[in-house]
This record gives C-alpha cells, structure tokens and sequence, in this order.
C-alpha cells in the first residue's frame, strides 16, 4: 500500500499540494476578516478620540495575558509538529493536548472579558451605555467591531482546539496513517494563523489611546 492518494506521484507531492491548499485556505479567512479591519480603520481614522476612550476600557491585563497564552500554545504546537517528524509520537500528543489546553484558557479569560463588558453595559444595542457621553456613538462603533472581531476569532479558535484534539487522540494511539506528519504540520499552520490574527487584534483593541491617558 502506498502512502499517497493515487492522485499524485509521491508523498512529497501530496504533502506539497496539501500545504498549499492550507495556504489559500488561510488566504481567504484573511479576506473574511478584512471586513471587520477595514471598518476598524474607518472607525479609527474618522473617530479616533472615541475609539481611543472605548480601548480604555478594555481589559488591558486580560488581554496581555492571553496574548502570552496563545504565544505559548504556538510555541508547543511548533514543539509537536517538530516531534511528529521525528516520530515522537509520544511527545507530540502530549504538546497537542497542552497546546488544546491553552486554547481553552484563552477562551475561559475571554469569556470573563465579555462577562465584565455586559455587567458594564459595553455591549453594543443591549442598553449600551458609556461612561464618556461624548464619544458614546463612536464607543458604540468600537464595541461593535471588538466584539465581531474577538467573536470570530474565538470561533476560529474552538476550531483550531477540535482540530489539535483530534490528532492528538489519533498520535496518543499511535495511529501513525491518520496523524501524519503532514497533516499535523497543516493543524499547526491554521493554529499559528489564529494566533497571528490575535496578535494584530491586541494591540488594536487594547492598546489604543492607553499611551494619551
């Protein structure tokens, strides 16, 4: 039996391919949040005092922590793709299920954040009501991006924590055919692209206006 789809001549050929597909796959998740980017530049251009005062009341701490919990994660999940390689099978389910782990601390400190945002009333046609009247319209445009972007990139994120749980079970019973080496390698691709999203979040939404007071 061959250890490729007949489609194609070798396995490198099919690692290739599937690499590849990843990549255009991941290029149109970048179109999907452009959107939501453009609107934030819009926002951020035309009413930046009010988007400045809305990230001042974001979670700053929270936020840093989960920007150093999602690079952690890309830090084992880089662990695990490497040990595959090397057929460590062992090691490379042990890094899948931390890195799993981390994703769901990540989600447990967002869930806290939306929590405090809907006892602030910071949740945008939910009696929204911000503490600096003056720039209550514009608060309202921030929140209404923050929560569109971070929402759907936790969605993404329990993606990404299904994908890693499902190659690591397969790597912890040694199913070498179905969790292999390639295919972990495209699970760490889409896992460090949510974590580059995130990176582009953090500073966008939490950082904003801090440096002015």
């Amino acid at each position: 039996m061959t250890d490729h789809a007949e489609q194609f001549d070798t396995a490198a050929q099919q690692e290739e391919a599937s690499t590849l597909g990843m990549w255009i796959f991941l290029a149109t998740e970048v179109m999907f949040f452009g959107p939501l980017f453009f609107g934030y530049l819009y926002g951020r251009t035309h009413f930046p005092e009010g988007f400045a005062a809305a990230s001042r009341h974001t979670d700053a701490m929270l936020g840093t922590i989960n920007t150093a919990v999602l690079l952690t994660s890309s830090m084992l999940m880089a662990i695990a793709v490497q040990a595959r390689k090397i057929d460590a099978l062992r090691l490379a389910a042990r890094m899948l299920f931390f890195t799993a782990a981390l994703g769901i601390v990540f989600l447990m400190i967002k869930g806290t954040e939306y929590w405090t945002e809907w006892h602030d009333r910071l949740v945008p046609a939910a009696g929204f009501a911000f503490p600096e009247p003056r720039h209550a319209d514009a608060a309202q445009l921030f929140y209404f991006l923050y929560f569109g972007m971070t929402g759907l990139h936790a969605l993404h994120l329990v993606i990404g924590i299904v994908m890693v749980v499902v190659f690591a079970l397969g790597l912890s019973r040694a199913e070498r055919r179905f969790a292999k080496p390639e295919r972990i390698e495209i699970v760490g691709l889409y896992w460090h692209f949510v974590d580059i999203v995130w990176l582009f979040l953090y500073p966008l939404l939490y950082l904003v206006g801090r440096s002015g007071g």
